[in-house]
Order: structure tokens, then C-alpha cells, then sequence
């Protein structure tokens, strides 16, 4: 005998909304990698890992360092998000301010020369050095008695 199926009838799905138009670059810090997108015509909030940039940043210092790039360059008005993973809360907002600094150039290349002179265009390369074998750390030897 046959089984009857019961048939479910979907709703039609309303069309999405159109995404803003946005610019991404990504920034590096240490370990620490920030995908940041700027939304030039977006209201002016500063998201990250979908938290507001208070909540992420307690620190006046840290918040101060994630926007350095939008003061520098008086857009104030734009809207950022960023997804930030990995390394320490000042790796992950220098790696922010690197991000918005280079997404600031794709929108207009204006900005470069400014950002370039602060030095917010620059991938920092210093990273920690790795422990050697026979060396307690990378560098720190073990005590040495010549006696």
C-alpha cells in the first residue's frame, strides 16, 4: 500500500535586501588578522566580531588605536566592521588600524601619502622569535658555571 507524502507548502521568501556597497582589505599585526570592510555611505558604528567597538575594547588606549586611521583622514562618518582573530587585544587593534588604513586607500588614493607618513600602511613585521633547542627561550641560555 502507498504511502501518501505530506506535502508542506512554503512561503515565498521576500527578496533580501540590497548589501551596502562596502570596501575590505585585511590587516595583519603579529599573529593577529583583521578582515575589515568600511562602508562609506553606512551610519557611523564601529563593529567588531559583531560587538560594538566599546564592548570589544574596554581601553580607551586600544579603541583609540583601532581608529586612528578614520581621524587621521576625518572620516568620521563612515561606517566600520571588522572580523579580528588571533593574538593579543593590541595586536588585534593594531591589525584593525592596519586594515582600515588600507581600505581607506582603495576608496580614494588621496589618503595614501597621510597614512603612509603616520605609518599605518606598514605591515609590521616583528614577531615573536622562536625557542631554540638546548635554550630555555630564544635567546636565554641556561645558567653556565665555568667552575
Amino acid at each position: 500500500m502507498p504511502v501518501a507524502k505530506k506535502t508542506e507548502k512554503k512561503e515565498p521568501v521576500a527578496p533580501k535586501a540590497k548589501p551596502e556597497k562596502y570596501l575590505e582589505a585585511v590587516g595583519r599585526r603579529k599573529t593577529a588578522i583583521a578582515r575589515v570592510r568600511l562602508f562609506p555611505k553606512g551610519e557611523p558604528t564601529f563593529r567588531i566580531n559583531s560587538k560594538d567597538l566599546t564592548a570589544y575594547f574596554p581601553s580607551p588606549d586600544l579603541q583609540k588605536i583601532a581608529k586612528e586611521g578614520l581621524a587621521l583622514v576625518e572620516c568620521d562618518k563612515f561606517g566600520a566592521e571588522a572580523r579580528v582573530r588571533g593574538g593579543g587585544s593590541h595586536a588585534q587593534a593594531e591589525a584593525i588600524r592596519h586594515g582600515v588604513a588600507r581600505s581607506l586607500v582603495l576608496f580614494d588614493p588621496e589618503f595614501r601619502k597621510k597614512l603612509k607618513k603616520a605609518g599605518f600602511l606598514k605591515r609590521d613585521p616583528r614577531v615573536k622569535e622562536r625557542k631554540k633547542p638546548g635554550l630555555k627561550r630564544a635567546r636565554r641560555a641556561p645558567q653556565w658555571a665555568k667552575r
